[in-house]
C-alpha cells in the first residue's frame, strides 16, 4: 500500500476535477492513479469553486475524507483536528 502518516498539501485549481485515492494502492498518493480497479473501492472526486491549497489525508483514516483531520497523529498517541478545515 502507498499510504503515509501525514497530510499532503496539494494546490488545487478551481473547476478542475481531482480524484482522492481511498484504496491506499495508488503510487501517486493522495491522488488516484486507477490502482483501485477491481477492488470495489472508488476514489472520492474533488472540485473546488476557487483555487486553494488543501491538506489531503495520506493515511486513509480521516473522518472527513478526503481532507486530513489529524487522524494520523493517533498512530503516535496524539490528537486530531490539527489540519482539518471544511473545504466544501
Amino acid at each position: 500500500m502507498s499510504t503515509c502518516n501525514h497530510p499532503v498539501a496539494v494546490a488545487l485549481k478551481a473547476g478542475k476535477r481531482y480524484s482522492w485515492c481511498r484504496c491506499g494502492k495508488s503510487k501517486t498518493n493522495p491522488k488516484c492513479d486507477g490502482s483501485h480497479k477491481g477492488s470495489g473501492i472508488s476514489p472520492i472526486r474533488i472540485v473546488l469553486e476557487e483555487d486553494k491549497t488543501v491538506y489531503l489525508c495520506g493515511c486513509k483514516q480521516t473522518g472527513h475524507a478526503p481532507y486530513c483531520d489529524g487522524s494520523h497523529q493517533l498512530f503516535n498517541g496524539g490528537g486530531r483536528d490539527e489540519y482539518f478545515e471544511d473545504n466544501t
